[in-house]
């Protein structure tokens, strides 16, 4: 099983043609920006991904030696830096998510290659859960340039959608292949256009769009010498992104993920109750209520990384031990007392990844924190058309689509909206008969 998942907020503005970075914080604490690259199938994705490692000369000596005799002559194929699978290389597509890491001056990156192709959209829901940003490719030679509006290929619409449903904070749109463009100022004007309508119709605040050619280039770790183009590079833009930062001003939430007990034998030996604090902050003496149990305690002793602290903040892995013995297990919560109240009936909007379609009434698993519970479809209110981003009706959801759903839960849980807490409004959802990862649920 591998998808984690969200829901998301309706952020409403717009893309610009001119390529200008529009954000309302920068990141001060210069950790590590994660990103994946998004798309179409054969956008260029795994290209630039090796574009941006070899012009920042992230690439080993022998790796470079090795792509070099593949070449035989002929320029690197720089795909080959990602694209890692032996299946990969023979059909040169994307299939899993590969992760590739590159430092400049002024920060550390981790990029998440994403498959393009609908087949594997799964892994790319999988890549961008907990991403702080997300590059869609838009290759303009797949792209009816005389149009009077320009169509946009379905793929780069889905991952637009998925991105923003899982609240990627920071989306930027790079024009992939601008040099094999007759006019590249007149194509990159006229794909702004497309995107800037699409993404305002969608809700999606989009931070950038940028001309590229990750082949030659061109406008990817340097700017565009070009008098249609004024903006940054990419990786300008990449550099000035902020990144995520779990809400510390909110009332605390951690799943327990597990139960450690001191010392052997049997007794009153203190349990350290351990999770990664979804949101919050926690202190010794603050006073914390188990879900779903709903029973109170208050909290004794505080430990991260084998010492005993003061405070946490959300982000961190923290061990709480509290005043007297409380049944407590894996999957249940820890939260602020009567910040969170459980409930089996929940609205959500549905990713739906498998090739079996959501069937309502059906029986499957959902994994929400750490904890499973089985659930039902109960209601399938609409289902949302990529291309006209309207509301139509629907008995069932096929592989791929999105749409509005209410579940029934066999058992309480602590469920918030996804807009609020990444963690505590996420579900993924599991085929109980072939146990793959079916969809993804993320609480309105």
């Amino acid at each position: 099983m591998s998808a984690q998942t969200s829901h998301a907020a309706a952020d409403s503005a717009s893309a610009t043609a001119a390529g200008k970075v529009h954000q309302s914080e920068v990141d001060t604490t210069h950790r590590a920006l994660r990103f994946l690259t998004a798309g179409s199938v054969d956008d260029g994705k795994s290209t630039l991904i090796g574009r941006l490692l070899f012009d920042s000369r992230a690439i080993l000596a022998d790796q470079l030696d090795t792509l070099a005799k593949r070449a035989a002559g002929q320029p690197i194929d720089l795909s080959l830096l990602t694209d890692g699978l032996e299946a990969e290389r023979e059909q040169g597509i994307t299939i899993d998510v590969a992760y590739r890491y590159f430092a400049t001056k002024q920060r550390k990156f981790i990029i998440a290659d994403a498959p393009g192709h609908e087949q594997y959209t799964r892994n790319m829901v999988t890549a961008a859960a907990g991403s702080d940003a997300a590059v869609v490719l838009v290759d303009v030679t797949k792209l009816d340039l005389d149009a009077a509006e320009v169509p946009l290929l379905p793929q780069t619409r889905r991952h637009s959608l998925l991105a923003h449903l899982l609240r990627v904070p920071s989306i930027v749109f790079a024009i992939n292949k601008i040099d094999a463009a007759a006019d590249p100022g007149e194509a990159f004007r006229k794909v702004g256009i497309a995107l800037e309508k699409f993404a305002a119709a969608a809700g999606i605040r989009v931070t950038a769009v940028v001309p590229v050619s990750a082949l030659r280039g061109d406008n990817v770790t340097q700017p565009l010498a070009a008098d249609w183009y004024q903006g940054p590079s990419l990786l300008q833009v990449l550099e000035s992104l902020p990144t995520v930062q779990e809400t510390v001003e909110a009332p605390l939430a951690v799943p327990v993920q597990y139960v450690a007990r001191e010392g052997e034998g049997t007794g009153n030996q203190p349990r350290t109750l351990w999770g990664r604090i979804a949101q919050g902050q926690v202190r010794a003496g603050d006073s914390v209520q188990i879900l779903p149990s709903g029973v109170t305690a208050v909290v004794a002793e505080l430990r991260r990384a084998g010492e005993v602290v003061d405070a946490c903040l959300a982000g961190e892995s923290a061990g709480l031990v509290l005043d007297r013995q409380v049944d407590v297990s894996r999957g249940d919560w820890i939260v602020a007392p009567g910040s969170a109240a459980p409930r089996r009936s929940v609205e959500a909007t549905l990713a739906w990844l498998d090739t079996e379609p959501a069937v309502l009434g059906r029986k499957y698993w959902v994994r929400h924190g750490n904890r499973w519970v089985q659930a039902r479809i109960v209601a399938l209110h609409h289902r949302l058309d990529i291309q006209t981003l309207a509301e139509t009706e629907a008995q069932e959801l096929s592989v791929n689509e999105i749409g509005h759903v209410t579940v029934e839960l066999q058992a309480d849980l602590p469920v918030q909206p996804y807009a609020e807490n990444r963690v505590g409004g996420a579900m993924i959802v599991v085929d109980p008969t072939s146990n793959r990862t079916s969809g993804a649920l993320l609480v309105r």
